[in-house]
């Protein structure tokens, strides 16, 4: 077997790069390209005198410009006071808004159609001939609020709490009364529940305490809510 020796003398030479090797490349000096600004460039491509090329930026930058000053008016909307957004409608609307605690306020005799109380706390409020045609008081507290001659065919009073209330003469034909509304407690002396309709617990409750015939539709409280 053949037995190769090396000497501990023995040293190994990086090979030279090539530019050593070769004179000529040794003369060459290499430096980074340097890119043209933009518009020079755009120049470059196309024959345009400087004051056209300002107007070209212009026109071009101009769209961006309204672009960004429309998103930054558009801010506050993005933070607008979430009971802002659910203002009721009506000629107090300005004033009614869902979800908000009303407990005592006077609506006596305003027109109130369609107005949204939605969640809304209602102690104690007043109603009295108010003009409530197609409101809405889901899931609200209405305990002892002032509901007497009040309009309100139409209105929606599910899941609503309406214990104690004063509906003495209103004319709640048609209402919703739907889920666990509750007229615990309320005076119901003239009041007219033509349609609307009850659970059977709610009927049976209120056919024990209903009388009186309501002024505006001439019905019985008792027949319209189907007493025997």
């Amino acid at each position: 077997m053949a037995l190769v020796n090396f000497s501990a003398n023995a040293q190994i030479h990086p090979k030279p790069p090539a530019s050593l090797l070769n004179p000529q490349l040794r003369s060459l000096s290499f430096s980074t390209p340097r890119c043209p600004p933009a518009h020079q460039a755009l120049k470059g491509v196309i024959q345009i005198s400087d004051t056209q090329l300002h107007r070209l930026s212009w026109s071009l930058g101009e769209p961006i410009a309204r672009a960004g000053l429309i998103a930054l008016l558009s801010l506050p909307l993005l933070f607008v006071d979430p009971a802002l957004a659910f203002k009721g409608g009506g000629p107090y609307g300005q004033e009614v808004t869902r979800g908000q605690d009303l407990s005592g306020k006077d609506f006596s005799g305003k027109s109130l159609i369609k107005q949204d109380f939605k969640t809304s706390i209602l102690r104690q409020a007043k109603f009295k001939g108010a003009k409530l045609i197609g409101a809405s008081f889901f899931d609200s507290d209405l305990t002892g609020a002032d509901l007497s001659d009040a309009d309100l065919r139409g209105a929606d009073f599910s899941l609503a709490n309406v214990a104690k209330a004063n509906l003495t003469h209103a004319n709640l034909e048609g209402a919703l009364a739907t889920g666990n509304t509750s007229f615990r407690g309320s005076i119901i002396t003239g009041a007219d529940f033509t349609d609307v309709p009850l659970r059977d617990d709610q009927r049976e409750y209120l056919c024990k305490v209903a009388d009186g015939v309501n002024p505006m539709t001439g019905n019985a409280t008792r027949d319209t809510l189907l007493c025997t």
